[in-house]
């Protein structure tokens, strides 16, 4: 199957590493097992058949501590969408599932390395996103 859009550019748009104090440090890299990976994606039309598809990525403790630390990123990706591309559900799934999928190994360095400057150098993420399987609980 040949793709129905093409990556024109893609970059991090916004990037944050919040740690207040040497405090939060130490306590967050004792729990930063705790941390859990939140994906959202966001897309907006721009003109002439190209979007902009914004990936976000949140590692953070879900846990209602007083000492926590915040890592996120925004790698967007223009794309220019096929002429062949009709249907509403076709669109949607390039934007939800096939972009994010095709950028993700470029995200994931960049998310990686923004946590392990941030004094977390043994972090990795566990499992590969699977876009797919996200897409389809979506819809079920």
């Amino acid at each position: 199957m040949t793709e129905k859009f093409k990556v024109l550019a893609e970059y991090i748009k916004d990037m944050s590493s919040e740690t207040p104090d040497v405090e939060t440090f130490l306590f967050v890299k004792e729990n930063i097992s705790k941390y859990q990976l939140n994906i959202d994606i966001i897309s907006k039309a721009l003109k002439n058949k190209l979007v902009e598809v914004n990936t976000i990525l949140k590692f953070e403790d879900k846990e209602p501590n007083e000492k926590k630390s915040h890592y996120e990123i925004a790698y967007a990706a223009i794309i220019r969408v096929d002429d062949s591309v009709k249907e509403k559900k076709e669109l949607e799934k390039i934007i939800l599932c096939d972009v994010p999928t095709k950028i993700y190994p470029n995200l994931e360095n960049s998310f990686l390395n923004l946590i392990h400057n941030s004094g977390h150098p043994s972090i990795k993420l566990d499992k590969k996103i699977d876009f797919n399987k996200l897409y389809n609980e979506r819809f079920n």
